[in-house]
């Protein structure tokens, strides 16, 4: 079957710690980037310097009212037992949360394109967007062209990170021309393909959707 989503009310649980295989102690912090503006409701996830204004990024099939939706992402520290603390802490973006409805997640599915299918992946597959660039984001569809000042290491968007020393983040970057906002964040590791999970409450609305970046370990695998 396709790959389960795990315990995202785990990850976003401020002071959740973890081990990894490593033997790295990881503490889970939660982080607000802020209120990401979705003129359309149709939800773009990707890696932002391969994504933005490309016009290739789909969006999610399913969409959610237009408004302003909060974004945060659970930031986990590591450090080594035993070990001094680093000059500068080891931080790591686990997951990122588009925040529709503060509610309860009852339900996961997969957060699909127009033409994917659930059905059609194999045992622990799953789809994902693709990173290059060692960082994810969230925006709206309409914003996809609304950045005409970002282009690589140039723009309000690569400034964000080179401001901050390419911490992790979370950020809400505007648009200073069209105030189109994009939610950008570092990527778990790094490069890499990973999944977006929609939650959705009792009654069945969406309440999030949730990129997973792999750096808490599936508790069943390890």
């Amino acid at each position: 079957m396709p790959m389960p989503a795990r315990d995202y009310a785990r990850y976003f649980t401020p002071g959740h710690t973890f081990t990894l295989e490593t033997g790295q102690v990881g503490t889970v912090d939660v982080r607000v980037a802020g209120e990401l503006w979705l003129p359309s409701g149709h939800v773009v996830a990707g890696d932002p310097f391969i994504a933005l204004g490309s016009g290739e990024c789909e969006p999610f099939s399913v969409a959610v009212e237009p408004g302003r939706y909060r974004v945060d992402a659970a930031v986990a520290t590591l450090v080594t037992p035993g070990e001094p603390p680093a000059d500068r802490p080891h931080e790591r973006v686990a997951a990122a949360r588009l925040v529709i409805r503060d509610e309860p997640v009852a339900t996961w599915e997969h957060a699909l394109q127009t033409g994917q299918e659930a059905t059609d992946l194999a045992d622990d597959e799953y789809f994902g967007y693709g990173v290059d660039a060692g960082t994810g984001c969230f925006y709206d569809a309409e914003s996809d062209a609304a950045f005409p000042e970002c282009e690589g290491d140039e723009g309000p968007l690569w400034d964000v990170f080179e401001k901050h020393d390419h911490a992790p983040g979370p950020y809400l970057v505007t648009s200073p021309s069209t105030g189109h906002t994009v939610a950008a964040f570092g990527s778990g590791w790094g490069d890499g393909a990973y999944p977006t999970w929609i939650g959705r409450t009792a009654a069945g609305e969406v309440a999030c959707f949730v990129t997973d970046f792999f750096v808490i370990e599936d508790p069943a695998t390890v």
